[in-house]
């Protein structure tokens, strides 16, 4: 029989099972960062159950330096320190290989590749039945590659691994040999190992050079027949590619003291195994070794979807990379199920009579778009029972269809029935615009996972994967090729050739949907979410679709005449600092500005630069240097204009629709880890406020026509009346009991004044620290941005909270209850993890400790605007009044006021908002009409 052996690189594949859910990592329930381990996991599991090795091991580098540290002591040198995180999941793989009895291959004075390149020289001298896999993403390991040695590369994404053999690494990187491939790398250098090549040859280059000479030394013994730049670098720098390609070729004489004996596959370690798999709550890993008898940890056990590299994927709790999909996943053919398609009236019939019966069902609408305001209904799936549902089509006549939707009117305004779904305000927004309403409790699966998982994935299949092991039918499964224009995938097109696929997969996510939420019930009452959920995220739902539907008007014609105002700002702002520059280049580019500034212009003697060299010409820099140089204040108000231009004069006019004649952004609840609200398609969060500019685009922003206003209603300083109510802060609630200007006051305080005689300097600078404080600023950071030396602003910094000894405690207490805990809590109960207050990293417990103080702060008021809205949206609703809330952003809430009810509206949204937490600190609403944003703002 022949010998299959499999050499892992494990720092490679440590590395990457990390960075693949780089955005979405996986923590058990104590708070460890199990990602790195769980990825490895299954991909030693793939490698022994797919591919049958005979014999496998792993290899590890040491601390130790190697012969390339001596020939070039600035190899590595560049790399960042390894991630906390992957520094702790080492030991942990470690342990996970010695259950698997799976040998650690390490030797001092040598990395893994050379270990792993020795090895497989020697398996390929064993004889023609040997075969040899090179575990690894990285691509010096091209350079070993035989007939009976080849690269193994885990899959993509989901793909198939990639396997190479020397006809592909030759076809790959262009060379006739694959040894030749060390030499492409001697020129080309490697910038991830610090292996410097030779200047000016790039990939392309360096791999047409070897093709052509053959090698490194070739091309040295052929520098003649260069030309230009090339020939003068390739002079210069030869002995440099030289060094190069020694460092980039992997040895292959180590000293192993292995034999194939030792690295031959053993029966594991069950106990070890198991108990390792319960630490670590990988349940879904337990019931693939083991079957069901495996002891579940606390976790909820397995696989969603992620990327490679980058961390461009998904994952739910106890989760991998799709590169790595767990095959023992349930799927709907392997439990029974009864989901029936519900095409006549008569069915219809029957079943809104069971529907009426129950306390709560899980509803889910198949739609031929994502856009609730364009999405044709393709018909309605209902579940209340694990494994089963029901699928009612809407039939495609326009007449007909709306015929079936009303049959469900009752059934939606029942009180009665708790409506569950996920991302319910979809589905309630598509039924919205269809003029269907929604009445009765909600429970939203998407939203109480967001709660009890925060820094989790919450897609509906990844939850499936997550709580239930079991993998829905996907969407590009049922579709197949099936393509609209624009290559959106076309539910309508499955629909009307095949209804019973459909009903399939539309009941199917019903039930999914129905099983998730009776799992999640109790994990809010575990997690302590139970009040957030029910009394403001639920109830917000429907609030968020009638201010959706509603939309604002805009005004193109006023952004009309604003972008061409704008444009001669810019066109003057180009051409003065061109003449400012003596020459024309791209404003846009950040490297030919930085050239301009500093080595043409000579602005600064000693100016800032990026790794790579190039000259730093962001906004701080920028704005630190205006003061003094009018090219670069120029270069400020060009990039404001363009930027407001680019952004939103020219983009608004194209989100109005045309049906309406009114905005409709879509709003997010649960986006930021703070809970406030965001919104997209447009993004009317980001209207700018700061600038006379950026304001005068909220002049576009008009009331609906002659009989409505404009109201706007904004909290007043709201995050600090927050911090004086959770510090408790003596002067400061003093400050605000009294009325006083909180920023003048404290001006007061620090600088040991009387207020009459607080200079507008002062306030400013005490403004900057009372908001600053919030968000942890240093020293060096109020330097900044008040301009003034750093003992100054420290000194400033000190005052303050001598003076606000309350506010420092509290920062305090934030830090020392989030160690405790590993969490920080509204005033409402909303929590925000933070995985990293521990960390050994100063920079990173820094950033912790400062969203420790701060999460308390925003996320109250947060919550305080989310219930003021729900209070206000009732309110208008029960005093069947007419004005629309129309617009939240930050602070303010905005409304589509009829004049009429001026003074009955201002005061339910006055109270609304005042009253939404109660707190002893004064809370001031300031609200504004006009005939436009602007003016009501």
């Amino acid at each position: 029989m022949g010998k299959r052996v499999f050499l892992l690189d494990g720092m490679a594949l440590i590395y990457r099972a990390h960075f693949a859910l780089i955005r979405s990592p996986i923590y058990t329930s104590g708070g460890v960062n199990s990602s790195a381990l769980f990825g490895f996991t299954n991909t030693l599991i793939d490698l022994l159950q797919r591919h049958e090795p005979t014999h496998l091991a792993v290899a590890f580098d040491t601390s130790a330096p190697t012969k390339r540290h001596e020939i070039f002591p600035e190899y590595k040198a560049q790399r960042d320190a390894m991630p906390e995180d992957i520094a702790d999941a080492i030991p942990n793989v470690k342990r996970l290989l010695e259950a698997f009895r799976i040998p650690v291959l390490e030797k001092d004075g040598y990395e893994a590749d050379d270990i792993i390149g020795t090895l497989a020289k020697r398996g390929e001298a064993e004889g023609n039945d040997w075969e040899v896999f090179m575990v690894t993403p990285d691509k010096d390991f091209a350079q070993l590659v035989s007939d009976r040695i080849k690269m193994f590369k885990p899959g993509r994404r989901g793909g198939d691994e990639e396997i190479l053999g020397a006809v592909e690494v030759c076809e790959k990187w262009g060379v006739e040999r694959p040894e030749q491939v060390a030499d492409i790398l001697g020129l080309w250098g490697d910038a991830s190992d610090n292996i410097p090549g030779i200047p000016g040859i790039g990939e392309k280059t360096a791999k047409k050079l070897v093709g052509q000479y053959g090698s490194v030394e070739g091309l040295l013994e052929h520098v003649d027949d260069l030309k230009g730049k090339q020939k003068e670098n390739v002079t210069n720098f030869g002995e440099q590619g030289k060094l190069s390609k020694e460092l980039a070729t992997i040895q292959l004489d180590v000293p192993v003291d292995w034999n194939w004996g030792d690295l031959e596959i053993e029966e594991l370690d069950e106990a070890a195994t198991k108990n390792l798999f319960v630490e670590f709550e990988f349940n879904s890993l337990g019931k693939r070794l083991f079957g069901n008898e495996f002891k579940a940890g606390r976790g909820h056990g397995t696989a969603a979807a992620a990327g490679e590299g980058e961390g461009d994927g998904e994952a739910g709790e106890g989760g991998v990379g799709q590169e790595l999909l767990l095959p023992d996943l349930k799927t709907i053919a392997d439990v029974a199920h009864d989901y029936q398609l519900v095409a006549t009236a008569k069915d219809r019939a029957a079943l809104l009579k069971r529907l009426g019966k129950e306390k709560s069902v899980c509803f889910d609408l198949e739609t031929s778009s994502l856009d609730a305001k364009e999405a044709i209904i393709l018909g309605i799936a209902f579940s209340w029972k694990g494994y089963e549902g029901y699928y009612v089509a809407v039939p495609d006549d326009e007449k007909e269809g709306a015929a079936v939707l009303e049959e469900f009117r009752e059934f939606f305004l029942d009180e009665r029935i708790e409506k569950v779904g996920h991302n319910l305000k979809f589905d309630i927004g598509v039924l919205s615009w269809r003029g269907m309403e929604i009445a009765g409790a909600m429970f939203d699966t998407m939203l109480a996972h967001t709660l009890v998982e925060p820094d989790q994935k919450h897609t509906m299949d990844v939850l499936s994967e997550a709580y239930l092991g079991y993998t829905p039918i996907s969407i590009s499964a049922l579709i197949g090729d099936k393509k609209q224009e624009g290559g959106q995938l076309s539910m309508l097109d499955v629909t009307r050739e095949s209804v019973d696929k459909v009903a399939e997969y539309a009941a199917e996510d019903a039930d999914v949907t129905w099983q998730l939420a009776e799992l999640l019930r109790p994990r809010l009452k575990e997690k302590e979410q139970e009040k957030v959920f029910y009394e403001i995220e639920c109830p917000l739902v429907t609030v968020l679709v009638n201010m959706e539907r509603e939309g604002i008007r805009v005004d193109v014609g006023t952004l009309e005449v604003i972008g061409e105002e704008l444009q001669t700002q810019i066109d003057g702002l180009r051409a003065s600092i061109f003449e400012a520059a003596g020459e024309e280049f791209n404003l846009n580019s950040p490297k030919q500005l930085g050239e301009v500034l500093f080595d043409r212009l000579k602005l600064v003697d000693k100016p800032k630069k990026t790794k790579t060299g190039q000259y730093v010409t962001n906004e701080q820099v920028l704005t630190g240097l205006a003061p003094y140089h009018d090219v670069v204040a120029d270069i400020l108000r060009y990039r404001e204009a363009t930027k407001l231009k680019n952004t939103y004069v020219d983009t608004l006019p194209e989100a109005v629709y045309p049906e309406t004649g009114r905005v409709h952004t879509t709003f997010f609840q649960l986006m930021t880890a703070t809970g406030r609200l965001a919104s997209a398609n447009p993004n009317l969060q980001n209207i700018p406020i700061r600038s006379e500019q950026g304001r005068e685009i909220r002049k576009a922003f008009v009331a609906r026509d002659e009989g409505h206003l404009i109201l706007s209603a904004d909290y007043s300083q709201i995050e600090l009346r927050v911090m004086a109510e959770l510090s408790q802060d003596e002067a400061m609630l003093e400050a605000f009991g009294e009325g006083l200007d909180i920023h003048t006051a404290t001006a007061a305080r620090v600088y040991g004044t009387e207020l009459d005689d607080v200079l507008p300097e002062m306030r400013r600078n005490a403004k900057m620290v009372n908001f600053g404080i919030i968000y942890g600023i240093s020293a060096f950071g109020l330097s900044q941005r008040l301009g003034i030396a750093r003992g100054e602003a420290a000194q400033i910094i000190e005052e303050y909270f001598k003076q606000y000894s309350g506010v420092k405690a509290y920062m305090e207490r934030c830090v020392e209850e989030a160690r405790a805990n590993g969490y920080v809590e509204t005033i409402t109960g909303r929590r925000r993890y933070l995985r990293d207050i521990d960390s050994r990293n100063a920079n990173i417990r820094s950033a912790a400790e400062r969203t420790a103080i701060n999460t308390p702060i925003q996320g109250t008021a947060a919550d305080m605007i989310k219930i003021a809205m729900r209070k206000v949206a009732w309110g208008l609703e029960d005093g069947e009044l007419k004005t629309r809330m129309i617009l939240q952003v930050h602070d303010e809430l905005v409304f589509d006021m009829v004049k009429e009810e001026e003074a009955a509206v201002t005061e339910l949204v006055t109270e609304g908002m005042r009253t939404a937490i109660p707190m002893g600190v004064p809370i001031v609403v300031e609200t504004g009409t006009g005939e436009n944003w602007l003016q009501a703002h």
